[in-house]
């Protein structure tokens, strides 16, 4: 079944562009490997005649998008073993692995923590659908540390009013490559979609979002520096592009690192150690805490070794 169709005319300044990179600039709503997939699938046409996902656009190519109904998705409750730092009847407190999937996306239905929230809490939030429910925030796959989970909508709103604020105080542990010569420092950038690689974020000169990092060094080793990073804002990626950006981008980071890692990890060397916020119903701050991972915590131990 078709939703909707869209429509686009090609203007002077895109001729000669990839239909689906075009597409992908003209709808901000629309990925580009979903573009593509209805490509493949025959549902994007241009002057009525289906075309491959190599088509460069012409002056006044009409190109029609014909999107279908969304498949609707069961997000499955599953016993999988999580820690939880604090409950209440609001929210909860979780901390989360490396490796797991906050909630459930293309590739990954199954083993989220969404997943495993289902088994565990009676309620949560339905503000952002049945693939998110009480997500308020994400950290990536390959990020470990504290999450806050929001049980119904009011405590949802209350905690993502404070996300947007700014007034939530979300603190990191990071291991960088190379030695960083100051002590501390601030990165204040715009950070937006990189202009090609489209899944990744970058550094940019105008149209991205305001981002903000505070950094200081912990620990200094012959090779790399263990940080603390403090999110002012929240924006995706922001510690990895911004130490990246600085010339010191994380261990193990797969995306925004060095090509050729010289230690091999599963992902990032990156911990969210540290969440305060105001409690939704009680007005109190409360502040939660978790120790590095065990990975962490032993790369740490062999690069003093080192010095």
């Amino acid at each position: 079944m078709i939703k909707e169709v869209k429509e686009v005319i090609v203007e002077t300044d895109n001729v000669g562009k990839r239909i689906d990179v075009f597409l992908n600039e003209s709808l901000a709503e629309m990925s580009r490997s979903q573009i593509q997939k209805l490509v493949e699938e025959g549902k994007i046409k241009v002057n009525e005649k289906e075309i491959k996902s190599n088509y460069k656009v012409r002056l006044n190519d009409k190109i029609q998008i014909f999107i279908p109904e969304p498949v609707k998705l069961e997000v499955k409750a599953e016993n999988i073993d999580i820690e939880i730092l604090y409950e209440d009847d609001y929210l909860a407190v979780v901390n989360k692995p490396q490796g797991m999937v906050v909630h459930p996306a293309a590739g990954n239905y199954t083993g989220t923590l969404v997943n495993a929230l289902l088994a565990k809490c009676k309620t949560l939030s339905s503000i952002n659908g049945v693939i998110r429910p009480g997500i308020v925030h994400r950290i990536d796959k390959d990020t470990s540390g504290v999450l806050v989970i929001a049980k119904n909508d009011i405590a949802h709103r209350s905690l993502a009013e404070q996300i947007k604020e700014h007034s939530v105080k979300r603190i990191y542990i990071a291991l960088t490559e190379g030695v960083i010569k100051k002590d501390a420092g601030t990165i204040e950038t715009l950070i937006g979609r990189h202009p090609i690689e489209r899944k990744k974020m970058a550094v940019l000169q105008k149209n991205g979002r305001h981002a903000i990092t505070h950094f200081r060094v912990l620990e200094r080793f012959k090779e790399n520096t263990l940080i603390e990073a403090r999110l002012e804002t929240g924006r995706t990626h922001q510690i990895r592009v911004h130490m990246s950006y600085l010339g010191h981008p994380l261990v193990g980071d797969p995306v925004y690192g060095h090509k050729r890692q010289k230690i091999k990890l599963s992902g990032q060397a990156l911990h969210a150690k540290t969440l305060g916020f105001i409690h939704p119903y009680s007005g109190e701050y409360m502040e939660f805490s978790s120790q590095l991972p065990e990975y962490f915590e032993e790369l740490i131990k062999k690069l003093r070794n080192q010095k």
